[in-house]
């Protein structure tokens, strides 16, 4: 997907991705989200119960790669209003078309195919079943671990994971040894380089990951211990360029989930199996969760791994995000 190779699932016609494709594609057909499609005002195309459900579209003109990415991020909007006609055509290899939507969302990429294009090179042929496996949390194990003090505690071990056919390599720190019999302190962080590396205001995950080290050392001086889950999940899953695009769209006044359903992408696309997995294989069947949100705990339950705490991060807001936390709040179930 990321060197923009066409695709062949099942019995779907060749899907070449239109953000990264190279070359002088063209089609008549494109594959786009159905929020995107009610952005684009389709004549014939209703009101979709999924907003991230794929929608197969049809252009009067030839798109070239160049003509169809406008059609794709609604971050270009602005720039290139004008766009169509387009008319919605019948989807007859639905399944196959959402698998090529959520192998666009993992690799980062804007979910939008250009569809049969020509001339698009040999397709590498996937099913449905090669995306489960990739899915598939089973597949993690440890490759290594390490001790690591760190600035919060002198007591740190790092706990690496990694998945065979997944680049992304999964963290655990673990603060005060894995000693006390109480269940220890767990914060499941996904990965934010703005707010974690970069100090971003815009969000509230630098606070929380420091915050959440502090209370894991606290609990190690008083004889229990923490886990650090660090899920490398950018932009709750959608990836760190589609997340700017989104900081794009909020500043033309969406609010961050409005901004990822107009990129076609989920709302939260977060894997928190994952998560659980990590915990299994560190032997830890019981935490004391430290978050703000009850999503969380019931994806680690449902996983397996008993919640018998949830303790809330308490983090002041500031004039960049109020309006970013509101939304976590009111529209997202945040306990806030």
């Amino acid at each position: 997907m990321r060197h923009g190779w066409p695709l062949a699932i099942g019995r779907a016609p060749p899907l070449l991705p239109v953000e990264t494709a190279p070359g002088a594609a063209h089609s008549n057909l494109a594959l786009i989200s159905a929020a995107r499609a009610a952005t684009l005002k389709l004549a014939n195309q209703r009101e979709a119960a999924d907003p991230h459900a794929p929608v197969l579209i049809r252009a009067a003109e030839p798109l070239d790669l160049a003509a169809a990415l406008p059609v794709a991020d609604p971050a270009l909007d602005l720039d290139s209003p004008l766009k169509g006609p387009f008319a919605a055509e019948p989807l007859e290899w639905r399944d196959e078309a959402a698998v090529a939507m959520e192998l666009a969302r993992i690799a980062g990429i804007l979910p939008a195919f250009l569809v049969a294009a020509e001339p698009a090179g040999e397709p590498v042929a996937l099913d449905a079943a090669d995306l489960a496996a990739f899915l598939d949390p089973a597949r993690l194990a440890i490759a290594t671990r390490a001790r690591l003090p760190v600035a919060a505690s002198e007591q740190g071990e790092i706990v690496v994971f990694r998945s065979a056919d997944d680049t992304r390599e999964h963290v655990a720190l673990i603060v005060g040894g894995q000693t006390s019999e109480r269940p220890p302190l767990v914060r499941l962080h996904s990965e934010c380089l703005t707010g974690d590396i970069l100090g971003s205001l815009r969000c509230d995950c630098g606070p929380q990951l420091d915050h959440a080290l502090a209370a894991m050392a606290q609990e190690a001086r008083g004889g229990g211990w923490g886990v650090l889950l660090y899920l490398r999940q950018e932009g709750r899953g959608i990836g760190l360029v589609n997340k700017l695009r989104a900081y794009r769209l909020q500043d033309e006044g969406f609010d961050t989930l409005e901004a990822n359903r107009r990129l076609g992408l989920p709302e939260e696309a977060r894997d928190f199996p994952v998560a659980a997995r990590m915990l299994d294989l560190l032997g830890i069947p019981a935490v004391r969760l430290m978050t703000n949100n009850p999503a969380k705990v019931a994806a680690l339950e449902a996983a397996g791994v008993a919640v018998v705490e949830r303790v809330p991060h308490r983090i002041p807001t500031n004039p960049h995000n109020a309006r970013y936390l509101a939304t976590k709040r009111d529209k997202a179930g945040h306990l806030l």
